[in-house]
């Protein structure tokens, strides 16, 4: 199996000389091919991706993970050299949904301006992923995760309406695996179906097989002591081979995972690159 080579362009933090931005985008090589993974908010992507040496006029194929605007709003910079482009979401990324904090609804979906990129795309581009997808024999998205646990949850006040009387149960949240020789490498965005529920629903699509890695945000930053407990269990349970939390994991969550899991745990930022 080929090696795969990924490299955090936007993180929450930076290393030396790189803009830190909440929200995550990373690229993702094997097989010969340029993989997008989620596009941060957009003003961090193009500037680091050119210190880092990724050219984004290169990209083969665009996942994004959900449709939050720290995901979503650099697809215009990723679409605009006109380059055919891939690209692979679920379609409920471009709904309108809200984060309601002290009644005061802030909106938190895709730009306009990304939903036009999208528009603009010709319909063989453009992959609605309701289901797993195999991109190739070993490449994959899980669709839509399956909700197990019963201490797992979004990680926040989401609603699809301004209110908060529709809760947003984020069902267009997905990851990628790429299938490699020492285990299953597995990108995630937020985690918002929940960082367990995600591992065993890859793990279940690849016949059982090992995690060697999962890299990108586990959306821990709120929870309660009782989620980070169990989680760290299952994960200990998991025996991933290396974590690497980013984005919306938290300093808790972080520690958590540490306490379960010791030097595995290595937290991400942007500007690091990692081979497996």
């Amino acid at each position: 199996m080929a090696a795969v080579k990924i490299t955090i362009i936007v993180d929450d933090t930076a290393g030396d000389g790189l803009l830190g931005e909440h929200g995550l985008a990373m690229a993702v090589e094997t097989e010969g091919r340029c993989i997008l993974f989620d596009t941060g908010q957009g003003e961090a992507l193009a500037p680091n991706a050119a210190l880092l040496g990724v050219e984004l006029d290169r990209t083969d194929i665009l996942v994004i993970s959900h449709g939050h605007y720290d995901h979503t709003d650099g697809i215009p910079e990723v679409l605009r050299s006109g380059r055919k482009v891939d690209v692979y979401a679920h379609p409920d990324i471009v709904r309108r949904r809200y984060s309601i904090r002290g009644g005061r609804p802030r909106l938190v979906s895709m730009a306009p301006g990304s939903a036009a990129a999208l528009d603009r795309l010709p319909p063989s581009s453009l992959h609605w992923v309701r289901e797993p997808v195999q991109i190739s024999g070993t490449i994959g998205l899980t669709g839509p995760i399956p909700r197990q646990t019963d201490f797992e949850d979004t990680g926040g006040p989401f609603y699809l309406d301004p209110e908060g009387r529709e809760p947003d149960p984020l069902l267009d949240d997905i990851a990628l695996w790429i299938a490699t020789d020492e285990g299953i490498v597995v990108c995630v965005g937020c985690c918002h179906a929940g960082l367990v529920n995600t591992l065993r629903h890859v793990r279940g699509l690849n016949d059982g097989r090992r995690v060697r890695a999962v890299i990108g945000g586990f959306h821990l930053l709120e929870a309660g002591p009782a989620r980070l407990e169990r989680t760290a269990a299952e994960m200990r349970s998991l025996d991933p081979d290396e974590v690497i939390p980013c984005h919306c994991t938290g300093e808790r969550g972080i520690a958590a995972l540490e306490a379960a899991l010791g030097k595995r745990v290595k937290p991400g930022r942007a500007g690091e690159s990692r081979l497996f």
